[in-house]
C-alpha cells in the first residue's frame, strides 16, 4: 500500500505530512513559514501565492526527508474563514483577508439586522465575526467595490490550494459553513442572506462532501511538487475538523479543548435542535453531524505576548522557565487575575474591542505570578466557553486536550482544576495534517468509513485529573473572573476608541 498526502494550511505555516495506512504512523512532517501581512493594525492578509510556495516547499521535503513519492491520495486542512478572491484565470486579485482581520465589525451588524441575532444564527449556526468571509464581502463591497466587480470565484484557503493542485474550482461543506453564511442544515450557501446583503451570488463556489474527491492532480502541479500526475484530491476539511478527526471527535459525547494560538472548545453534534449566538455551530466533515465551537482569540498567543514582554523572546527554554516559576505558585497567583483578551474575544462576548488586563496586580507580583495569572486566566476563559458548548452538546466525562499548551504539566493540571474534569492529552502529532490524510483515504476507499480511520490512529495519554483541594478557590476566582467583562466593557470600549 502507498501513501496518503495531508497538506494543512495555518495561519503561519504550511504543513505536510506523509502518512503510511498499513503501519498507522506518520512518516515524515515538513513546515514552511510565510508573512502575517498588517496593512493597519486592525488588518491581517496574506498572499494565496505564498501558500502555494510554501506547499510546494514542504512536499518536495517531506517526499525527500521519507524517501518516498509514491502518493495514491491528497487531504487538505486549513485556517478557517479567510477571504480568496480570484479573477477569470484564476489569479488571486487582492491578498486574502484572513480569520485575524478586525476591519469589518460594522459589516457584521448589517449582516444580521434584517434578520435579529436568533434568526440568523438558526440559519447559519453562527453569527458572522470580523474576519468571516461574509462579513469580508460586504467590507470589500463598500470600500473596494471595483476590485470585488474583478471577482470570477471566491475561495476559502486549503480551496486555493486545491485549486492550484487540480484547477477545479470548489469548496466543501465544513469550510462553507464557517463563512457565516451557510444553511447549516441544508449544506447550501444561504441564498437569501446573500441576496439581502447585495452580494453576486455567482461568486461562490460549488459545495461538496469533506470526502468527496474535487479533481485530480495537473501535470504542471505535479511537476511543482516533483508528484506523479493524476493523483486524485479528496476535498478535506477545515482546520477544526481535521484536528478532531485526528482526535476521533466524530460522535456526540465527546469534547476537546485545544491551547492553541487562540483557544477551541469542539464538541461534535447528532443533531442541531437550537443554537447559541454566542458560540459557532458548524457542519463536521463528519455526514450529517454538526460541531459546537466556542473560540478564544488569545491563549498559547497570550503566554507568548508575556514572554516577548518579560525579554524571553531570544531564549530556547523559555516557556519551560515561566512553566517552573509558576507551578509552585498557589491558585489565584496571589490575588491576581487575567482576562486574555488581547486581540478582542470571540466566545461568549463577540467583541472585538474587548481589551486584555491584569486585575490585582501588586509590587509584590513577580514574572511567575504574571505566568500563571495568565495560564488560568486562559483557563478561566475557556471554561465559560466551554459552558456554554456543553449546553448544546450535553455533558461528557473526561475532554481530550490538544494543543502546545497542553504540552505544559502546570498549564494542564491548571485547566483541569478550573474546569473541574478530568483531562486526557492525545499523543498524536500534528493532527489536523492526519485528519486530511485520513479524509484521503476515505475518499478514495480505503478506509470504509471514520470509525474505521479513526480507530487505526487515536492515542490517547493518561488522565490529568482535577486537584479536589483547588476547586473552592478555583470556583471563587471564576465568579470573580466572569464578573470583570461586564464591569469594564464599556471602559474598553472608551480606550479602543483612542487606540
Amino acid at each position: 500500500m502507498s501513501l496518503f498526502l495531508g497538506i494543512d494550511i495555518g495561519t503561519s505555516t504550511a504543513k505536510a505530512i506523509l502518512f503510511d495506512p498499513m503501519t498507522a504512523q506518520t512518516l515524515a512532517v515538513a513546515t514552511q513559514e510565510y508573512p502575517l501581512l498588517k496593512p493597519t493594525p486592525q488588518q491581517a492578509e496574506q498572499n494565496p501565492t505564498d501558500w502555494w510556495q510554501a506547499v510546494i516547499k514542504v512536499v518536495r521535503r517531506v517526499t525527500q526527508l521519507a524517501n518516498r513519492h509514491d502518493v495514491v491520495a491528497i487531504g487538505l486542512s486549513g485556517q478557517m474563514h479567510g477571504t480568496v478572491l480570484l479573477n477569470n484565470n484564476g489569479a488571486p486579485i487582492r491578498p486574502a483577508i484572513i480569520w485575524a482581520d478586525q476591519r469589518s465589525q460594522a459589516e457584521c451588524a448589517e449582516l444580521v439586522k434584517p434578520y435579529g441575532a436568533q434568526s440568523y444564527a438558526a440559519i447559519t449556526g453562527t453569527l458572522p465575526a470580523p474576519g468571516f468571509l461574509a462579513a469580508t464581502l460586504l467590507w470589500l463591497s463598500r470600500h473596494e467595490a471595483d476590485t470585488l466587480a474583478q471577482c470570477q470565484t471566491v475561495l476559502l484557503p486549503k480551496d486555493y490550494i486545491a485549486f492550484c493542485l487540480t484547477n477545479e474550482l470548489a469548496t466543501e461543506v465544513s469550510d462553507a459553513a464557517g463563512t457565516g453564511i451557510f444553511n447549516i442544515q441544508q449544506r447550501t450557501w444561504a441564498t437569501e442572506i446573500i441576496e439581502s446583503a447585495g452580494l453576486p451570488m455567482k461568486i461562490f463556489p460549488r459545495v461538496v462532501a469533506s470526502t468527496d474527491i474535487t479533481g485530480y492532480l495537473t501535470t504542471q502541479a505535479a511537476t511543482e511538487l516533483g508528484l506523479p500526475a493524476a493523483i486524485p484530491v479528496v476535498a478535506g476539511c477545515a482546520d477544526q475538523p481535521a484536528q478532531a478527526i485526528g482526535n476521533g471527535l466524530i460522535t456526540a459525547g465527546q469534547a476537546s479543548i485545544t491551547i492553541g494560538s487562540g483557544g477551541q472548545i469542539f464538541v461534535p453534534l447528532a443533531n442541531v435542535m437550537t443554537t447559541d449566538p454566542r458560540l459557532h455551530v458548524f457542519n463536521h466533515a463528519v455526514p450529517d453531524t454538526w460541531y459546537g465551537l466556542g473560540a478564544i482569540l488569545s491563549a498559547g498567543l497570550a503566554l507568548r505576548w508575556l514572554r516577548d514582554l518579560v525579554g524571553l523572546q531570544n531564549e530556547a527554554n523559555a516557556y519551560k522557565i515561566l512553566s517552573a516559576e509558576a507551578a509552585p505558585l498557589p491558585p489565584g497567583a496571589h490575588g491576581l487575575i487575567f482576562l486574555p483578551y488581547l486581540s478582542g474575544e470571540r466566545t461568549p462576548h463577540m467583541d472585538p474591542l474587548a481589551r486584555g488586563a491584569f486585575i490585582g496586580l501588586t509590587a509584590y507580583h513577580q514574572r511567575g505570578h504574571l505566568a500563571r495569572a495568565v495560564m488560568e486566566g486562559v483557563a478561566m476563559a475557556l471554561r465559560q466557553t466551554l459552558e456554554l458548548t456543553l449546553a448544546l452538546g450535553g455533558q461528557v466525562e473526561r475532554i481530550i486536550a490538544a494543543g502546545g499548551g497542553a504540552d505544559s504539566p502546570i498549564w494542564r493540571q491548571i485547566l483541569a482544576d478550573v474546569i473541574g474534569l478530568p483531562l486526557q492529552q492525545t499523543q498524536l502529532a500534528e493532527q489536523a495534517g492526519v485528519g486530511a490524510a485520513l479524509l484521503a483515504g476515505i475518499g478514495t476507499g480505503y478506509y470504509p468509513n471514520f470509525a474505521a480511520a479513526c480507530g487505526q490512529v487515536v492515542r490517547l495519554g493518561p488522565l490529568t485529573m482535577p486537584n479536589v483541594s483547588h476547586r473552592a478557590r478555583y470556583d471563587e476566582l471564576y465568579s470573580q473572573f466572569v464578573a470583570l467583562y461586564p464591569h469594564l466593557k464599556q471602559n474598553f470600549h472608551e480606550l479602543a476608541g483612542n487606540d
